[in-house]
């Protein structure tokens, strides 16, 4: 069965950091493209970055491009999210999935909140 487990997330001032994880299980975590997606309040989920099995291919939104990294560790079957430079409209629930689009399977979420 596959699990997903997202943690990292927090209340961060803007201008802040935070580095999101999500710890894979039941499957072979190196074999797939890995993304991470947020959902805002009140509106749909929206594609943030994703990473390809080996890790050294990567793209990102253009709204988060410059700001956030995304990472993967094989061997400890974890995916990251560095985020950097946040802003209030990062606001939201992260979410890491299988696959590149991260309509894949999803973990549960961590929220992340920026405000002042």
């Amino acid at each position: 069965e596959v699990q997903l487990v997202e943690s990292g997330g927090g209340l961060v001032q803007p201008g802040g950091s935070l580095r999101l994880s999500c710890a894979a299980s039941g499957w072979t975590f190196r074999f797939d493209a890995m993304s991470w997606v947020r959902q805002a309040p009140g509106k749909g989920l929206e594609w943030v970055s994703a990473i390809n099995s080996g890790g050294d291919s990567t793209s990102y939104a253009d709204s988060v491009k410059g700001r956030f990294t995304i990472s993967r560790d094989n061997a400890g079957n974890t995916l990251y999210l560095q985020m950097n430079s946040l802003k209030p409209e990062d606001t939201a629930v992260y979410y890491c999935a299988k696959g590149l689009h991260g309509n894949g399977s999803r973990g549960q979420g961590t929220q992340v909140t920026v405000s002042s």
